[in-house]
Formats: structure tokens, C-alpha cells, sequence
């Protein structure tokens, strides 16, 4: 999905597929996996709230293993979404105030 939304490529109905797949998928995301899908979708502008519900979830709950560059790409892009996530942003501002 990032290389199509690079490219700004219409493919909702992959971006789709990948979202219902993903969901299931995602304690299985490396935190990169997740920011850079969630990242994807934002750029694409392809809204997938399960998506993102689950990512967010997983990322709570995995945040430490998060580098900086993983926490910057995952709020911009629940932000760029306007997906609400005032405690995956809280858990991330901790987690960049620690390092």
C-alpha cells in the first residue's frame, strides 16, 4: 500500500482487501508495519476506522518498542485521517519525552 499511495495510485478496492486482512493481522505488525500502514492509508486519504482502531490498540500496547521515526509517521497519520486517538497521542508523547 505505500507504494500506491506514493504514487497516488486509485486502488480502494486493494486498500480495502489489505484493511480486512490487516485487522485480524495486526499482533503480528512490527511497529514499523503498523506506521507504515496507517501512514498509507492517510496518504491516500482511504478512511478504514477498524484499521486504524486496531492499530492504534496494538501500538498502546507495544509503544515502547516504537522509534521516533515509527511514533512521527503513526500520529501524523491518525491526525491526517482526523481519526481521534487522544490516548495513542498521550502514550506517544510519553514515549518521546522518555527517550
Amino acid at each position: 500500500v505505500w507504494a500506491f499511495a506514493t504514487a497516488r495510485a486509485a486502488a480502494e478496492t486493494l486498500f480495502g482487501a489489505i484493511a480486512g486482512h490487516a485487522v485480524n493481522r495486526v499482533d503480528d505488525f512490527k511497529p514499523q508495519d503498523m506506521a507504515n500502514t496507517v501512514w498509507a492509508f492517510a496518504k491516500a486519504c482511504v478512511a478504514a476506522e477498524a484499521l486504524f482502531a486496531a492499530i492504534g490498540g496494538a501500538a498502546m500496547n507495544r509503544i515502547g518498542d516504537f522509534n521516533p521515526q515509527n511514533m512521527a509517521n503513526t500520529v501524523w497519520a491518525f491526525a491526517t485521517a482526523r481519526v481521534a486517538a487522544e490516548t495513542l497521542f498521550q502514550a506517544i508523547a510519553g514515549a518521546a519525552v522518555n527517550r
